[in-house]
């Protein structure tokens, strides 16, 4: 459990707001934008070096003070409110001119590599969300049951495979509106035969036994609202996900985060809740134009912070229903995932780059020069047509036909699994072939 912040008497709080509108203080206006920049909670400012004659619940009573200034209610029902700060609207700029309506369409992702960078970027998220929620396999493993198709053997993977088929069918999906009966089908495709009980996929809670607990104190860290509030609940956010004309105007990234913070809020569901949230959170940036949200794994930025990732929701609910500590880790979140996104294509790059040297080989495509590549940096490996099928997004005759146009000339040799299925090895003249090449 969090320490919650010190109650403030309103006639303090005022007396700080008009203390801040005069900005006479210089020091404390700017250890409050600093603060409010990350959206710090209680527990780090009372450890703040903090200015002469303030003590730290003054400093307290100044950022309270400072967030007023740009309130908003969210979500009335419950009083979820938003302080707007600077860096937020900063983000939510950057993130519009990278990966916003058609900026960058084609120029950060090279058109011949798109669907290998999505495929890649949906099995992530997939793997990285259901392991969040307990999914104990590794993923190398997840990848390979994804990319070979094969039938999902326990819970585990079970999860993984919906995941990933939900986050497909969503983005097929993506234009059109949110309904009471989409939000089941989400629920009832991420969650079917991984519930303990099999009826509760793809319907609403139906008592209030359920809550967020501790994994591992096993304490009550959150009590959501009663279930007779659901229907109510669902026909507000599916008017808050589907309405384009909206009275007050809320950036479309920090909308779709709310979205994301109100289901695990609600938790209609008996279980799935968080997966069901991220999922939400991926087709509202998607309905939005935010093309590039497909290609970025933001799951696996949210499992590496996972500890963060709960306090945010315990932050919200302990000072006052206050969503800017969740607004501000997401945004975070987004700028890394971006990063991550731009590493791995500079990464994707120079293996291609290194790949290229294979042509030199005369009569060699860029698929073959791509699997001699592998076979150069990884001298034992082994791999099969349904391999190349999948890595290049082929038809299974063009993968067989460049393993076959490598079986010619001894770069590949071709072993039995058994009588049916076969792999492909170094051949006789990788070596030789491939020696004087840098």
């Amino acid at each position: 459990m969090i320490e919650n912040p010190p109650l403030i008497e309103e006639e303090a709080l005022f007396d700080a707001y008009m203390l801040l509108s005069k900005n006479e203080n210089a020091e404390i206006t700017s250890l409050i934008d600093k603060i409010n920049d990350n959206y710090e909670y209680w527990n780090d400012i009372k450890y703040k070096k903090i200015p002469n004659p303030f003590s730290s619940k003054d400093l307290w009573t100044f950022v309270k003070a400072s967030r007023m200034q740009n309130r908003m209610l969210v979500w009335p029902q419950y009083g979820i409110n938003l302080s707007l700060t600077n860096q937020m609207q900063r983000a939510c700029h950057e993130f519009d001119m990278n990966f916003g309506g058609s900026w960058g369409n084609n120029t950060l992702i090279p058109e011949e590599n798109k669907r290998q960078y999505l495929i890649s970027s949906l099995m992530e998220e997939a793997i990285s969300s259901s392991q969040m929620e307990g999914a104990s396999t590794t993923r190398k493993v997840a990848k390979e049951m994804l990319r070979k198709k094969i039938t999902p053997k326990d819970k585990s993977q079970q999860m993984i495979y919906n995941n990933y088929q939900t986050i497909q069918f969503i983005a097929e999906n993506k234009n059109i509106p949110l309904t009471e009966e989409m939000l089941l089908k989400i629920h009832r495709l991420m969650t079917e035969g991984t519930l303990e009980h099999a009826e509760d996929a793809g319907h609403f809670r139906r008592n209030n036994n359920v809550v967020v607990e501790d994994g591992i104190t096993h304490e009550i860290v959150h009590n959501p609202p009663t279930y007779k509030d659901i229907p109510t609940f669902i026909r507000d956010l599916c008017s808050f996900f589907n309405e384009t004309k909206a009275k007050v105007f809320i950036h479309p990234i920090i909308r779709g985060i709310i979205i994301h913070f109100m289901i695990a809020y609600m938790h209609p569901f008996v279980d799935g809740n968080g997966r069901t949230a991220r999922a939400l959170f991926y087709w509202y940036m998607l309905k939005q134009g935010y093309w590039l949200t497909e290609y970025l794994s933001i799951s696996r930025i949210i499992s590496r912070s996972k500890k963060t990732y709960e306090k945010s929701y315990l932050y919200v609910e302990a000072d006052q229903h206050d969503i800017g500590y969740f607004v501000a880790y997401n945004l975070r979140v987004l700028d890394l995932a971006f990063k991550e996104l731009q590493h791995y294509i500079k990464r994707k790059a120079a293996i291609k780059k290194q790949a290229s040297m294979f042509l030199q080989l005369n009569n060699i495509n860029e698929r073959q020069a791509e699997i001699i590549r592998i076979f150069y940096d990884n001298p034992n490996e082994i791999i099969t047509v349904k391999d190349i099928q999948i890595k290049f997004g082929i038809t299974p005759t063009t993968a067989k036909n460049d393993i076959v146009g490598l079986l010619s000339r001894n770069i590949l040799k071709e072993i039995a699994f058994n009588k049916v299925k076969k792999g492909y090895i170094k051949g006789t003249s990788f070596d030789e072939l491939t020696k004087d090449l840098s």
